[in-house]
């Protein structure tokens, strides 16, 4: 028998499912870095929503009770709510809500789309760069983020002089 199996309880889960944020979690992982494996929650989110929840972030999320997973989803769906401060949130004063939200999963991917396609719809510096592939944040473009098959330069060849 190994020292792993007699800490875990009887009512220990492998995997631990998320039905409403439509995600799975190993439940081997402490529940700071358990909870990061949901697309849109970061550590500083996740450490704020075990101080929230009044979760002990040393406990494995596989031992976590139910009540205290559904709290913890309660937590990601709706944050503000629940006490976490407005500047935690991913998305402060949505454009078509004007409200502050956290977005999670599938919808974070799409919302990331519909921003980046009005950008380039209303022709901005930034809609302008992702049009052309290009670097959007400053960075150089001499010599990287270059595409396609010719990498480095070609010297001329000198002139043969005729015979």
């Amino acid at each position: 028998m190994s020292s792993l199996s007699a800490i875990r309880p009887k009512n220990f889960r492998e995997k631990v499912f998320f039905r409403q944020l439509r995600s799975q979690v190993d439940g081997n992982a402490k529940v700071e870095y358990g909870l990061t494996q949901i697309r849109g929650v970061g550590r500083r989110f996740a450490q704020a929503i075990v101080r929230v929840a009044g979760i002990s972030p040393t406990i494995r999320i596989g031992a976590i009770p139910e009540k205290d997973l559904n709290r913890i989803e309660e937590i990601i769906l709706d944050p503000i709510e629940s006490g976490i401060p407005d500047w935690m949130v991913n998305r402060s004063k949505d454009l078509r809500t004007g409200k502050d939200l956290h977005i999670i999963g599938n919808k974070l991917d799409l919302s990331l789309k519909n921003d980046i396609d009005r950008m380039k719809k209303i022709k901005s510096y930034k809609g302008v760069r992702h049009h052309l592939r290009l670097k959007v944040r400053g960075q150089k473009t001499k010599s990287t983020g270059r595409h396609g098959l010719v990498v480095g330069v070609m010297r001329r060849k000198k002139r043969q002089p005729a015979p």
